[in-house]
């Protein structure tokens, strides 16, 4: 078919440069040079491939759009208004202000149609690896011979900085590797950053790392061009084996007198500029966000397309339904974001007690083999490390090029991509990722774990090897600063059980926390299973922190407060403290964010107001622990790096003894 471009192409195209260029311009902030250099390559993409129904951005089977380079937000927010999306010119002149459809880096959650947050560059197009993992996941369980109802291509907008960050390569190598064939990225090569010129800090040859990590490579193509874009997006779709990257030359700001250079990227053009910049491209009209009535008509053909093309794939998926009614319902639950029923059978009865001391990274391994026998969504692995985070699932396949039906991710030594990744499989629906590393390996992996907080995705973060425990390695392998770190990001619900039944408990928690991202801290050690015949049931895990065991009755004289598993050591001084006559409580923590979020009548049923009597005890820095220790009580913890011994050596050395905390218990009740 012969492609021709029109003057409403051309139009269309100045049209959203210049809703991009107004927009900055009116909130005296942002950046107009991605969206003036990238409009050609987004409005082809939008207009002649994007499948998407704009009065219902949540289609499943729609292909997503991810602006990697989130910086240029406009150039999504003039397409999403143009296009029919809930989003109103007016929205578009509050770009930047409070409370506003249109932030100043796309937000997923707060503007409708926006697929995954971006700004931090190399997180959009790492988010993009995991739904298009997602995709062929979802394809392969739920497909059938004329009833391809999971069948959508993902698209990303990628700049020169996504590609300098080092976790877009990370992913991008897993993608090469598992020959995710529909994911598409348009490459904005514009030889800019914000410093100018790239020519002093990235020369490298961008094509020939992607073709190196299995991709196909096209281009350059001139990005300016729509013939051009339109010509490789076609050769893109035609080879479904390899993941492809369009490298499309562009020049930023392009039709501003200061084009091409890096006064474009990230400040307002200036009210001159402007006006010279709409003469320089033939636009009609100094008035800002003038839309031509024939480009709106034009654009908004997407919502009839859309609404016709979701309605087809709803027929479809009836009769989907009607031959195969059981996958339609998991498929239908799933996509809801539903547990199926008895998705906890058989949890209960893994610890019984009397069970053997065991590392709660092995019981976590235990849990997870038994969820995966009823949550199908349940999908995740290891950055290498599943041999030692227990987290390789037994019968369930290795997700790859040969077996999309593999539930176990390999996701290589890349906990940065692997975090990004799993963020993607979750904001694409119908899976439940999980991940697993070392815990000081967290700090690999901060940034995505940040957006899934902000974000609110629905992923597990297993972190094991957690304490000074891990012993020999020494203090490159012993988090003790990471603890509170996670406690103190908004959203992030941060568990560190006390044992195999806690654990349980935990891993229960994780999957009901459809609303944000759970961590889990996992000993390498073995832990005393605690006998709940004798000590409050682990469900009290449930609000965060609970009462475990009480040596008399009525108000105590002292607290002791731990978590994970040092929760063993606090019992065993505290059995010496009321072997003295003392009247001690021990209070299991292992969930700072679910105590707080408790009525105010249970925390201080908890942690009695009155008693000020109180010690922590946790293997890492004691700053923090004053949220419920006050000024009066005592905090023990580690406040320095490990070191290389055996762990019952260094909990010795550092000071977690029961001696000590018994030291403590009685140099707490005297500061009363």
């Amino acid at each position: 078919m012969t492609i021709t471009v029109t003057d409403i192409d051309q139009r269309a195209i100045n049209t959203i440069r210049f809703l991009s260029v107004d927009a900055v311009q009116k909130a005296n902030s942002g950046h107009p040079g991605l969206p003036m250099g990238t409009a050609a390559m987004a409005y082809v993409l939008w207009d002649r491939y994007l499948k998407h129904n704009p009065g219902n951005p949540s289609w499943p089977d729609r292909d997503r759009f991810i602006l990697s380079a989130g910086h240029g937000s406009m150039l999504l927010y003039s397409l999403l208004h143009l296009t029919g999306y809930r989003l109103a010119l007016a929205d578009l002149e509050q770009f930047r202000q409070w409370e506003s459809l249109t932030p100043g880096h796309p937000e997923y959650g707060v503007t409708p149609g926006v697929e995954t947050t971006t700004g931090p560059l190399g997180q959009g197009i790492s988010n993009a690896v995991g739904m298009a993992i997602a995709e062929q996941a979802l394809a392969a369980r739920f497909n059938k011979p004329g009833y391809e109802i999971i069948d959508h291509y993902t698209y990303v907008l990628a700049s020169d900085g996504d590609m300098m960050e080092g976790v877009s390569g990370e992913a991008a190598s897993l993608a090469g590797t598992l020959r995710l064939g529909k994911l598409i990225v348009l490459y904005d090569d514009n030889q800019i950053s914000i410093e100018g010129s790239i020519a002093s800090s990235f020369t490298e040859n961008v094509a020939g790392r992607f073709a190196a990590y299995g991709w196909q490579v096209l281009g350059p193509i001139d990005g300016l061009d729509p013939l051009s874009v339109d010509g490789a997006l076609l050769q893109a779709k035609a080879d479904p084996t390899r993941p492809t990257l369009i490298d499309c030359r562009t020049i930023i700001g392009y039709g501003s007198p200061a084009q091409g250079t890096g006064k474009v990227h990230g400040e307002p053009l200036g009210e001159e500029n402007v006006q010279r910049a709409k003469d320089a491209l033939g636009w009609p009209t100094h008035s800002p966000f003038f839309v031509p009535d024939d480009i709106l008509e034009h654009t908004r053909q997407a919502v009839k397309l859309g609404a016709d093309a979701e309605a087809a794939w709803e027929r479809k998926l009836d009769e989907y339904a009607d031959q195969f009614p059981d996958l339609a319902a998991e498929l239908r639950a799933r996509l809801r974001g539903e547990l199926p029923d008895g998705w906890d059978a058989g949890l209960d009865g893994l610890f019984p007690p009397g069970t053997k001391p065991i590392a709660t990274r092995s019981a976590s391994g235990k849990v997870i083999e038994q969820l995966s026998k009823q949550v199908p969504a349940l999908m995740g692995g290891s950055a290498d490390l599943a041999p030692s985070t227990k987290t390789f699932v037994e019968g369930e396949g290795v997700f790859s090029p040969e077996d999309r039906g593999g539930r176990n991710m390999r996701f290589g030594v890349r906990e940065h991509a692997m975090g990004s990744i799993a963020n993607g499989m979750a904001v694409h629906g119908g899976l439940i990722p999980y991940t697993a590393t070392f815990f000081v390996f967290s700090d690999y992996m901060r940034p995505p774990m940040r957006l899934a907080a902000l974000s609110k995705f629905h992923v597990v973060h297993v972190f094991t090897h957690d304490s000074i425990g891990v012993g020999e390695d020494g203090p490159t392998h012993q988090p003790i600063e990471q603890y509170m770190t996670l406690r103190a990001m908004p959203n992030y619900a941060f568990i560190r059980p006390a044992d195999a039944t806690e654990t349980v408990e935990a891993w229960k928690v994780a999957l009901r926390n459809a609303g944000g991202p759970t961590g889990l801290a996992l000993t390498r050690q073995n832990l005393p299973v605690l006998d709940r015949t004798k000590y409050a049931p682990a469900a009290g895990l449930q609000k965060g922190g609970y009462v475990l065991w009480q040596s008399g009755e009525g108000t105590p004289e002292v607290i002791l407060i731990a978590t994970g598993s040092e929760v063993s050591l606090a019992l065993e001084g505290a059995e010496r403290l009321a072997v003295e006559g003392i009247n001690v409580r021990v209070v299991s923590m292992p969930c700072w964010k679910y105590f707080d979020e408790q009525l105010p009548e249970y925390r201080d049923s908890v942690l009695p107001a009155a008693v000020r009597a109180r010690v922590s005890v946790e293997a890492g820095i004691t700053l923090g622990w004053e949220h419920y220790l006050g000024f009066d009580g005592i905090a023990l913890g580690i406040d320095h790096y490990g070191a290389s011994a055996p762990a019952k050596v260094l909990l010795e050395k550092f000071g977690l003894t029961p001696d000590r905390v018994v030291a403590a218990a009685k140099a707490a009740m005297e500061r009363k």
